[in-house]
């Protein structure tokens, strides 16, 4: 794996994923936990990811070094949480889901025109096809194409009853089309908004006291059109507990789409500052984010 790029696909093949659903159904998710902890967690500190997490501490937070290195530790460990919970919901548990701003998204999920909503590769973002639900609004998740069958079956399982389809990103950007109609037809589209796949287009921000490159697409997405937008991010706030936060992202529909798309960009980085103000080890971007060592 390329220090600078993470493949973007959950770890393991099928076989390891159906052992770990057959275990998530007949044991407690916290005993995974502790395994996963003592088992799992130290060998992926020798990966490239642990080092981009080691400086995110250490030149964000102005961390020390041992301090920073628990807090890498405390980070691998969430993230294998994450995955855990997320293999816990595919064997059937459920969590305890609180959504803070939830009047938010109901009032553009009951109108007309469509909405983008920008998520984030932190906390566990999958839990809010779950819970952000519209009855007559169709949503559009954007999902990483390679992302292995095991759990994709999966999510086509727990997203049968519902108005939620997955949107693949493929290196064409055929998926592009798909948005298009989706928002034209007055749906919901949910776009990664950290994530740089494909196109070359960026916009620079500082972001945490340091310079990073965000993706145009999603922020320009939701210019041209002139549509409101969210950002929604899932933080895990205990064991068996998530909150979502819901944000409105304002913006000057009257600028430029240039000014407009920068406007959403930094109500974006202000929100994912905000967050990682109150949960900084559950950061998961496991690549030189920032691209300035």
């Amino acid at each position: 794996m390329s220090e600078k790029q993470w493949d973007g696909t959950t770890y393991g093949n099928g076989l390891m994923h159906r052992w770990l659903i057959g275990i998530l159904r007949r044991i407690d998710v916290r005993c995974v936990y502790i395994f996963a902890n003592v088992f799992v967690v130290p060998p992926c500190l020798f990966r490239p990811g642990f080092k981009f997490i080691y400086r995110y501490f250490r030149k964000c937070y102005h961390e020390s070094l041992l301090r920073a290195f628990w807090h890498t530790y405390q980070n691998h460990c969430l993230f294998a949480q994450v995955v855990i919970d997320k293999f816990a919901m595919y064997a059937g548990k459920s969590f305890d889901i609180r959504i803070e701003g939830h009047e938010h998204w109901l009032r553009l999920a009951g109108q007309e025109a469509g909405f983008v909503q920008l998520s984030s590769h932190m906390g566990n973002y999958e839990i809010a096809g779950y819970s952000l639900k519209a009855e007559t609004k169709p949503f559009n998740a954007i999902v990483f194409f390679g992302e292995k069958a095991s759990v994709m079956e999966n999510r086509n399982r727990l997203f049968a009853h519902t108005n939620i389809r997955m949107i693949p990103i493929r290196e064409d950007m055929s998926h592009m089309f798909e948005i298009d109609r989706a928002l034209c037809d007055g749906e919901i589209v949910s776009i990664p908004g950290d994530r740089i796949w494909g196109s070359k287009k960026v916009l620079t921000r500082t972001f945490l006291g340091r310079e990073a490159q965000f993706p145009m697409g999603p922020f320009t997405v939701a210019a041209m059109r002139g549509l409101d937008v969210l950002a929604v991010n899932v933080m895990k706030t205990a064991t068996r507990q998530y909150t979502i936060y819901v944000t409105p992202l304002p913006y000057d529909k009257t600028a430029s789409r240039r000014q407009q798309a920068e406007q959403l960009l930094k109500g974006y980085v202000a929100e994912l500052e905000r967050q990682l103000s109150r949960y900084p080890t559950q950061w998961y971007n496991y690549f030189d984010f920032w691209k300035d060592e």
